[in-house]
């Protein structure tokens, strides 16, 4: 084949595996109901166990990488699985797709509040909570076969469950992560094989620490400029960056910070506040995606849709930067043969904080009676046995349980 024609072949094979991503992560972004945990087992559910992108243990290696970075871990699992796939473009892909979604009907939520009362009925909103346990149920048993193979990793998962669950803090679960680091290094001795199967990553080591210097330079240098300029848009941005940037243990945890920086200086009221919190758990995607709704809602100007994609893409390119920025020496690590020990007894201990999730919220917050443990049965055997899509029971899930209710 002429070098050209070849080109040409490279550049639309590219163009078309980013736009296969977008799609396949924008069906996801429209059915992911339950929280990130849930969203991990979805992911796991497309990636590893039906389209085969990726093996066992290297998600479950993103999964440990983005557990140690700040922001949300399921749209960083994403952005990694993306850029994998297809360079800068899929990361991309794959965050507009499982971005746009929630974010969209957010935003058409706080264009008209007061017209969106009670769209879905509550015993529907129920029935997403108890699918996301079926979801998160199959997603431990996957990845407890895979990866809790021996007595050993068995009981760093149970005790990491056991801690996570006694220290509810989104540090406990990094510390957690860390001591299951340090028991690897002492437990296991794993020798250098072929069955490592490393990521396609499309980032040099010179452009990663570039990205995270860029990381570091907005972080400290956004509250300068916001000072020396004083503008909306501009205090807009720094405020939604650190909210993204210095937040431990996913979404729920931003909202906090995000009060305490748009409700005392007037920007939104504490009832808009708490409306829009509301909404943002009944739609599916990451809960990040309520930083659009916060910015559709200003008082002041940027607002509307322009404030929404303003604070939409200010909470999320801290992630970008570091998935993109971290995962090129992340790769790196993963084949030195300490690191794979170390590793070892982290991804048993990310099976523990999923079984601990599982508990404690999912469980706690769907199963209150006899019906509702049947929904989840049917669920777990819907995705486990009979292999129905999981937006099919999802959404089956959902009528069920506004018929029960």
């Amino acid at each position: 084949m002429h070098p050209i024609s070849l080109e040409a072949a490279k550049s639309k094979s590219f163009s078309d595996s980013a736009w296969t991503v977008f799609l396949v992560f924008l069906r996801l972004g429209l059915t992911s109901f339950g929280g990130p945990i849930a969203h991990l087992g979805y992911f796991r559910n497309e990636f590893v166990t039906r389209r085969r992108w990726l093996s066992e243990r290297s998600y479950a290696d993103l999964v440990a990488l983005c557990q140690f970075l700040p922001g949300p871990a399921s749209s960083q699992v994403g952005m990694a699985i993306g850029l994998s796939r297809a360079g800068f473009a899929g990361a991309l892909g794959a965050w507009a797709g499982f971005t746009l979604p929630s974010a969209v009907a957010l935003m058409l939520f706080a264009s008209g509040l007061s017209a969106w009362g009670d769209v879905l009925p509550a015993g529907f909103l129920h029935g997403l909570k108890v699918v996301a346990v079926a979801v998160v149920a199959q997603a431990v048993w996957g990845m407890a076969r895979s990866l809790c193979t021996d007595t050993a990793r068995i009981s760093i998962a149970a005790i990491a469950a056991c801690m996570v669950l006694l220290w509810t803090t989104a540090w406990g679960q990094v510390t957690v992560l860390g001591a299951a680091a340090v028991l690897g290094l002492i437990l296991f001795k794993p020798v250098q094989d072929s069955a490592h199967e490393p990521l396609p990553i499309a980032v040099r080591r010179r452009v990663g620490a570039l990205l995270l210097v860029l990381f570091f330079g907005l972080l400290l240098g956004l509250p300068l400029l916001a000072q020396a300029w004083p503008g909306q848009t501009l205090a807009l941005v720094d405020a939604f960056y650190r909210a993204g940037a210095l937040v431990f243990g996913g979404g729920h945890v931003v909202l906090p910070l995000l009060q305490a920086e748009v409700v005392p200086h007037g920007w939104v009221s504490n009832d808009t506040f708490l409306a829009g919190y509301g909404a943002a758990q009944a739609v599916p995607g990451p809960l990040f995606t309520y930083a659009a709704f916060l910015g559709a809602a200003m008082n002041p100007s940027p607002n509307g849709w322009i404030g929404g994609l303003v604070c939409l893409l200010a909470i999320f390119l801290p992630s970008f930067l570091l998935v993109a920025g971290a995962l090129p020496f992340w790769e790196q690590l993963r084949r030195n043969v300490r690191t794979q020990a170390a590793l070892a007894g982290v991804n048993a201990a990310v099976v523990g904080l999923l079984l601990a999730a599982l508990y404690q919220p999912v469980w706690l917050s769907a199963v209150f009676k006899p019906q509702d443990f049947g929904l989840v049965v049917l669920a777990f055997v819907a995705l486990m046995h009979w292999k129905l899509p999981p937006w099919l029971v999802v959404l089956g899930t959902g009528l069920a349980g506004w018929l029960l209710g």
